[in-house]
């Protein structure tokens, strides 16, 4: 009795991993890989040694707004009021009842001040390099199915039956 190899094993081992994947089909949206695999799934298709992966990644930074320091100074306010919210609510647990309000005020006051303090501090250092906010995401441009080697061909043979449900690898 032979012993796995130790690639094969951390495959067999890992959620993510398939033993000699091979691709199905390629996708330009998630939507349609999905369709595949679900109809690979109506049809009885072991669908466990299948996977779903996007490629072609590309970051993408979307422009938000123009960083000032009123702008900075507001971000860094409020970030600092539900910092001080929250920790004057946990040290309220521990004080008196009538100095709840005192203990949360106090805190928020706090609170406030440390925020705009260190987001100006932090917003000083950029030294104008990046005076704009955005928000980034990384996208996939294409979805691939892969199978396992083993039931590839069943798998192609099912995908034939739905419309659309093999793409043409040939085309751009």
């Amino acid at each position: 009795m032979g012993t796995p190899s130790p690639g094969r094993a951390a495959a067999s081992a890992s959620p993510l991993g398939l033993d000699f994947p091979q691709s199905l089909a390629v996708y330009d949206d998630y939507a349609a890989a999905q369709k595949a695999v679900d109809f690979l799934s109506d049809n009885k298709f072991p669908v466990e040694q299948c996977m779903i992966v996007g490629t072609d990644l590309k970051r993408i930074e979307r422009i938000t707004g123009r960083l000032t320091t009123g702008r900075v100074a507001l971000g860094g306010l409020l970030s600092g009021v539900w910092l001080g919210l929250f920790v004057g609510l946990v040290l309220s647990l521990f004080a008196d009842d009538e100095n709840f309000w005192q203990t949360l005020i106090a805190c928020i006051l706090f609170g406030a001040a440390f925020g705009i303090v260190w987001a100006l501090v932090g917003y000083s250092l950029t030294r104008g390099q990046r005076d704009f906010s955005s928000v980034t995401a990384v996208v996939a441009t294409k979805y691939e199915v892969l199978v396992e080697h083993k039931s590839a061909a069943q798998a192609r043979e099912l995908l034939t039956q739905l419309p659309g449900g093999l793409p043409d690898p040939f085309a751009p």
